[in-house]
Protein backbone atom coordinates (compact mmCIF):
# COMPACT_ATOMS: atom_id res chain seq x y z
CA UNK A 1 0.00 0.00 0.00
CA UNK A 2 2.77 2.18 0.11
CA UNK A 3 3.41 4.90 -2.74
CA UNK A 4 7.76 5.71 -3.07
CA UNK A 5 8.92 8.41 -5.48
CA UNK A 6 12.72 7.93 -5.77
CA UNK A 7 14.61 11.50 -7.69
CA UNK A 8 11.91 12.17 -10.04
CA UNK A 9 12.53 14.38 -12.83
CA UNK A 10 10.26 15.71 -15.66
CA UNK A 11 10.92 17.69 -18.28
CA UNK A 12 8.87 19.82 -20.39
CA UNK A 13 11.03 20.51 -23.29
CA UNK A 14 13.70 22.92 -21.31
CA UNK A 15 11.39 23.26 -18.45
CA UNK A 16 11.79 21.29 -15.22
CA UNK A 17 8.24 20.48 -14.09
CA UNK A 18 9.84 17.99 -11.26
CA UNK A 19 13.44 18.02 -10.22
CA UNK A 20 14.50 15.59 -8.34
CA UNK A 21 11.74 14.82 -6.32
CA UNK A 22 11.34 12.02 -3.91
CA UNK A 23 8.77 11.11 -0.98
CA UNK A 24 7.71 8.08 0.59
CA UNK A 25 3.51 7.68 1.68
CA UNK A 26 3.12 4.90 4.24
CA UNK A 27 0.21 2.11 4.52
CA UNK A 28 -2.76 4.43 5.87
CA UNK A 29 -1.63 7.67 5.50
CA UNK A 30 -4.07 10.92 4.46
CA UNK A 31 -1.23 13.17 2.60
CA UNK A 32 -1.30 16.48 1.66
CA UNK A 33 0.16 16.86 -1.90
CA UNK A 34 0.27 20.60 -1.70
CA UNK A 35 1.96 23.14 -3.91
CA UNK A 36 0.96 26.89 -5.61
CA UNK A 37 -0.23 26.31 -9.59
CA UNK A 38 2.47 25.51 -11.50
CA UNK A 39 4.52 23.63 -9.02
CA UNK A 40 4.67 20.06 -10.54
CA UNK A 41 1.61 18.35 -8.22
CA UNK A 42 -0.69 17.41 -11.50
CA UNK A 43 2.56 16.25 -13.02
CA UNK A 44 3.51 14.06 -10.49
CA UNK A 45 0.31 12.92 -9.54
CA UNK A 46 -0.39 11.73 -13.87
CA UNK A 47 3.37 9.70 -13.51
CA UNK A 48 2.33 7.60 -10.41
CA UNK A 49 -0.57 6.72 -11.90
CA UNK A 50 1.18 5.74 -15.11
CA UNK A 51 -0.44 8.81 -17.04
CA UNK A 52 2.71 10.21 -17.82
CA UNK A 53 5.86 8.92 -17.97
CA UNK A 54 9.17 10.63 -16.12
CA UNK A 55 12.78 11.31 -17.50
CA UNK A 56 14.49 10.15 -14.80
CA UNK A 57 14.03 8.24 -11.25
CA UNK A 58 11.50 5.71 -9.85
CA UNK A 59 8.15 5.05 -8.53
CA UNK A 60 6.80 2.30 -7.13
CA UNK A 61 3.26 1.36 -6.01
CA UNK A 62 2.67 -1.54 -3.61
CA UNK A 63 6.12 -3.05 -4.86
CA UNK A 64 5.08 -2.17 -8.45
CA UNK A 65 7.45 0.26 -10.63
CA UNK A 66 5.13 2.63 -12.84
CA UNK A 67 7.55 2.22 -15.69
CA UNK A 68 8.39 -1.77 -16.23
CA UNK A 69 4.66 -2.57 -14.48
CA UNK A 70 1.96 -0.55 -15.06
CA UNK A 71 -0.66 -2.23 -15.51
CA UNK A 72 0.34 -4.09 -11.31
CA UNK A 73 0.41 -0.77 -10.36
CA UNK A 74 -2.99 0.20 -12.30
CA UNK A 75 -4.61 -2.59 -10.18
CA UNK A 76 -3.33 -0.77 -6.81
CA UNK A 77 -4.83 2.88 -7.99
CA UNK A 78 -8.11 4.56 -7.62
CA UNK A 79 -7.28 8.10 -9.32
CA UNK A 80 -9.85 10.76 -9.46
CA UNK A 81 -8.01 13.58 -11.62
CA UNK A 82 -9.03 17.54 -11.17
CA UNK A 83 -11.51 17.62 -14.38
CA UNK A 84 -13.69 14.33 -13.03
CA UNK A 85 -14.45 12.29 -16.40
CA UNK A 86 -18.13 11.16 -16.04
CA UNK A 87 -20.56 9.72 -18.90
CA UNK A 88 -23.14 12.42 -18.09
CA UNK A 89 -25.38 10.50 -20.22
CA UNK A 90 -25.69 7.69 -18.13
CA UNK A 91 -27.52 7.11 -14.84
CA UNK A 92 -25.21 6.82 -11.50
CA UNK A 93 -26.08 2.76 -11.14
CA UNK A 94 -25.23 2.40 -14.47
CA UNK A 95 -21.92 4.10 -15.30
CA UNK A 96 -20.67 2.00 -11.91
CA UNK A 97 -21.80 -1.46 -13.17
CA UNK A 98 -19.60 -0.54 -16.68
CA UNK A 99 -17.02 0.22 -14.39
CA UNK A 100 -16.95 -2.31 -12.39
CA UNK A 101 -17.39 -4.90 -15.24
CA UNK A 102 -14.12 -3.57 -16.72
CA UNK A 103 -12.01 -4.51 -13.70
CA UNK A 104 -13.69 -7.83 -12.16
CA UNK A 105 -15.69 -10.82 -13.04
CA UNK A 106 -19.65 -10.02 -13.91
CA UNK A 107 -20.95 -12.36 -10.76
CA UNK A 108 -18.80 -9.99 -8.58
CA UNK A 109 -20.27 -6.62 -10.48
CA UNK A 110 -23.74 -6.23 -8.71
CA UNK A 111 -22.22 -6.61 -5.30
CA UNK A 112 -19.64 -4.31 -5.60
CA UNK A 113 -21.79 -1.55 -7.26
CA UNK A 114 -24.26 -1.81 -4.23
CA UNK A 115 -20.84 -1.26 -1.61
CA UNK A 116 -19.72 1.77 -3.60
CA UNK A 117 -22.69 3.44 -3.67
CA UNK A 118 -23.55 2.87 -0.01
CA UNK A 119 -20.13 3.61 0.86
CA UNK A 120 -20.51 7.10 -1.01
CA UNK A 121 -23.53 8.02 -0.07
CA UNK A 122 -25.64 7.84 -3.90
CA UNK A 123 -28.09 5.51 -2.89
CA UNK A 124 -31.29 8.58 -3.58
CA UNK A 125 -29.68 9.31 -6.52
CA UNK A 126 -28.20 6.36 -8.50
CA UNK A 127 -30.99 6.17 -10.56
CA UNK A 128 -30.28 9.48 -11.98
CA UNK A 129 -28.25 10.77 -15.06
CA UNK A 130 -24.97 11.80 -13.92
CA UNK A 131 -25.34 15.34 -15.74
CA UNK A 132 -28.45 16.10 -13.56
CA UNK A 133 -26.86 15.68 -10.19
CA UNK A 134 -25.19 18.70 -8.40
CA UNK A 135 -21.32 19.03 -8.14
CA UNK A 136 -21.13 16.88 -4.70
CA UNK A 137 -22.76 13.88 -6.28
CA UNK A 138 -20.64 14.38 -9.67
CA UNK A 139 -17.28 13.93 -7.10
CA UNK A 140 -18.98 11.19 -4.93
CA UNK A 141 -19.55 9.40 -8.54
CA UNK A 142 -16.07 10.29 -9.48
CA UNK A 143 -14.95 9.12 -5.92
CA UNK A 144 -17.20 5.91 -6.35
CA UNK A 145 -15.53 5.18 -10.15
CA UNK A 146 -11.93 5.22 -8.83
CA UNK A 147 -12.82 2.75 -5.55
CA UNK A 148 -14.91 0.58 -7.64
CA UNK A 149 -12.04 -2.36 -8.46
CA UNK A 150 -11.09 -1.98 -4.05
CA UNK A 151 -7.58 -0.03 -4.91
CA UNK A 152 -4.50 0.10 -2.14
CA UNK A 153 -3.86 3.59 -3.19
CA UNK A 154 -6.19 6.43 -3.75
CA UNK A 155 -4.77 9.61 -5.92
CA UNK A 156 -7.20 12.67 -5.60
CA UNK A 157 -6.35 15.95 -7.62
CA UNK A 158 -8.64 18.80 -6.16
CA UNK A 159 -11.53 16.45 -5.08
CA UNK A 160 -13.54 19.57 -3.57
CA UNK A 161 -13.12 22.12 -5.97
CA UNK A 162 -16.69 24.40 -6.48
CA UNK A 163 -18.26 22.46 -3.48
CA UNK A 164 -20.55 24.57 -1.15
CA UNK A 165 -19.86 24.55 2.07
CA UNK A 166 -22.42 21.37 2.74
CA UNK A 167 -20.87 19.46 -0.07
CA UNK A 168 -17.16 20.09 1.42
CA UNK A 169 -17.90 18.74 5.12
CA UNK A 170 -19.46 15.70 3.32
CA UNK A 171 -16.90 14.75 1.03
CA UNK A 172 -14.19 15.46 3.48
CA UNK A 173 -15.53 13.27 6.15
CA UNK A 174 -15.55 10.50 3.26
CA UNK A 175 -12.38 11.33 2.21
CA UNK A 176 -11.16 10.78 5.73
CA UNK A 177 -12.96 7.52 6.45
CA UNK A 178 -12.04 6.16 3.18
CA UNK A 179 -8.42 6.83 4.72
CA UNK A 180 -8.59 4.73 8.00
CA UNK A 181 -8.10 1.67 5.04
CA UNK A 182 -6.37 3.18 2.07
CA UNK A 183 -3.54 5.08 1.47
CA UNK A 184 -4.25 8.78 0.02
CA UNK A 185 -2.53 11.27 -1.14
CA UNK A 186 -4.86 14.25 -2.06
CA UNK A 187 -4.18 17.49 -3.53
CA UNK A 188 -6.08 20.58 -2.86
CA UNK A 189 -5.46 24.70 -2.51
CA UNK A 190 -7.42 24.53 0.68
CA UNK A 191 -5.35 24.51 3.52
CA UNK A 192 -8.58 23.96 6.27
CA UNK A 193 -9.19 20.97 4.34
CA UNK A 194 -5.70 19.77 4.65
CA UNK A 195 -5.94 20.26 8.14
CA UNK A 196 -9.50 18.67 8.74
CA UNK A 197 -8.09 15.22 7.11
CA UNK A 198 -4.59 14.90 6.79
CA UNK A 199 -1.95 13.31 8.64
CA UNK A 200 1.02 14.15 7.07
CA UNK A 201 1.81 17.26 4.44
CA UNK A 202 4.16 17.63 1.62
CA UNK A 203 4.85 20.62 -0.06
CA UNK A 204 6.42 21.36 -3.61
CA UNK A 205 7.42 24.58 -5.26
CA UNK A 206 8.88 24.99 -8.78
CA UNK A 207 9.39 21.23 -9.17
CA UNK A 208 11.19 20.96 -5.79
CA UNK A 209 9.90 19.26 -2.43
CA UNK A 210 10.16 22.11 -0.05
CA UNK A 211 8.14 20.78 2.71
CA UNK A 212 7.78 16.93 4.28
CA UNK A 213 6.13 16.79 7.85
CA UNK A 214 3.02 15.82 9.84
CA UNK A 215 0.89 18.81 9.93
CA UNK A 216 1.51 19.57 13.37
CA UNK A 217 5.09 19.84 13.25
CA UNK A 218 5.07 21.95 10.14
CA UNK A 219 3.21 24.26 11.84
CA UNK A 220 5.52 24.29 14.81
CA UNK A 221 8.26 24.37 13.16
CA UNK A 222 7.56 27.02 11.16
CA UNK A 223 6.56 29.49 14.45
CA UNK A 224 8.93 32.68 14.22
CA UNK A 225 6.81 33.95 17.25
CA UNK A 226 4.42 33.18 19.99
CA UNK A 227 1.33 35.04 19.95
CA UNK A 228 -1.73 35.36 22.88
CA UNK A 229 -5.00 36.78 22.31
CA UNK A 230 -6.24 38.55 25.31
CA UNK A 231 -9.15 40.43 26.25
CA UNK A 232 -9.96 42.12 29.38
CA UNK A 233 -13.16 43.19 31.17
CA UNK A 234 -12.30 46.78 31.22
CA UNK A 235 -9.94 49.14 29.06
CA UNK A 236 -6.57 49.29 29.11
CA UNK A 237 -3.18 51.14 27.17
CA UNK A 238 -1.17 49.22 25.18
CA UNK A 239 1.32 51.88 27.13
CA UNK A 240 0.69 49.50 29.93
CA UNK A 241 0.88 46.02 28.48
CA UNK A 242 4.19 46.85 27.25
CA UNK A 243 5.50 46.55 31.03
CA UNK A 244 5.02 43.25 30.80
CA UNK A 245 8.37 41.56 31.16
CA UNK A 246 9.43 39.84 27.50
CA UNK A 247 7.03 41.47 25.37
CA UNK A 248 7.86 41.73 22.20
CA UNK A 249 4.70 43.68 20.52
CA UNK A 250 1.10 44.59 21.67
CA UNK A 251 -1.30 44.18 18.64
CA UNK A 252 -5.14 46.11 19.59
CA UNK A 253 -7.84 44.73 18.63
CA UNK A 254 -10.31 46.83 20.19
CA UNK A 255 -9.42 48.84 23.50
CA UNK A 256 -10.11 45.67 25.52
CA UNK A 257 -8.53 42.54 23.19
CA UNK A 258 -5.06 42.77 22.15
CA UNK A 259 -2.46 40.33 20.47
CA UNK A 260 0.36 39.93 23.11
CA UNK A 261 3.54 39.08 20.83
CA UNK A 262 6.69 37.54 22.35
CA UNK A 263 9.63 35.38 20.19
CA UNK A 264 9.40 31.90 19.51
CA UNK A 265 9.11 29.42 22.45
CA UNK A 266 8.06 32.07 25.15
CA UNK A 267 4.73 31.90 26.72
CA UNK A 268 3.49 35.11 28.62
CA UNK A 269 0.01 33.53 29.46
CA UNK A 270 1.12 33.59 33.43
CA UNK A 271 2.73 37.18 33.25
CA UNK A 272 -0.42 38.24 31.70
CA UNK A 273 -2.56 36.83 34.48
CA UNK A 274 0.13 38.59 37.01
CA UNK A 275 -0.61 41.71 35.29
CA UNK A 276 -4.21 41.47 34.96
CA UNK A 277 -4.58 40.62 39.11
CA UNK A 278 -2.33 43.28 40.14
CA UNK A 279 -3.88 46.14 37.64
CA UNK A 280 -7.36 44.63 38.98
CA UNK A 281 -8.47 43.52 35.99
CA UNK A 282 -10.26 40.29 34.66
CA UNK A 283 -9.24 38.20 31.73
CA UNK A 284 -12.87 37.21 30.01
CA UNK A 285 -10.96 35.00 27.29
CA UNK A 286 -6.87 34.03 27.06
CA UNK A 287 -5.41 31.72 24.21
CA UNK A 288 -2.75 30.96 22.38
CA UNK A 289 -2.75 31.12 18.65
CA UNK A 290 -1.23 28.44 16.30
CA UNK A 291 0.61 29.17 13.54
CA UNK A 292 -2.01 28.33 10.73
CA UNK A 293 -1.06 25.98 7.89
CA UNK A 294 -1.66 28.86 5.04
CA UNK A 295 0.83 31.38 7.21
CA UNK A 296 3.30 28.23 6.29
CA UNK A 297 2.56 27.76 2.65
CA UNK A 298 2.88 31.12 2.01
CA UNK A 299 6.54 31.47 4.08
CA UNK A 300 7.51 28.07 1.72
CA UNK A 301 6.54 28.83 -1.87
CA UNK A 302 7.45 32.99 -1.92
CA UNK A 303 11.02 32.15 -1.70
CA UNK A 304 12.90 32.22 -4.63
CA UNK A 305 14.60 28.89 -5.68
CA UNK A 306 18.26 29.20 -6.77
Amino acid sequence: MSVEVKNITKLYGTQRALDDVSFLVEPGQVVGFLGPNGAGKSTMMKIITCFLPQNSGTVTVDGFDVTTEPLKVRECVGYLPEHNPLYHDMYVKEFLTFIAGIHMPSKLVSARVKEMINVTGLGVEQHKKIGALSKGYRQRVGLAQAMIHNPSVLILDEPTTGLDPNQLVDIRLLIKNIGKEKTVILSTHIMQEVEAICDRVVIINQGKIVADDKTSFLQQKSESETIILVEFDKTVSIEKLNTISGIKKVLSVNDKTFKVIAPKGQDLRPLIFNFAVQNNLAVITMQKEENSLESVFRQLTSKKQS
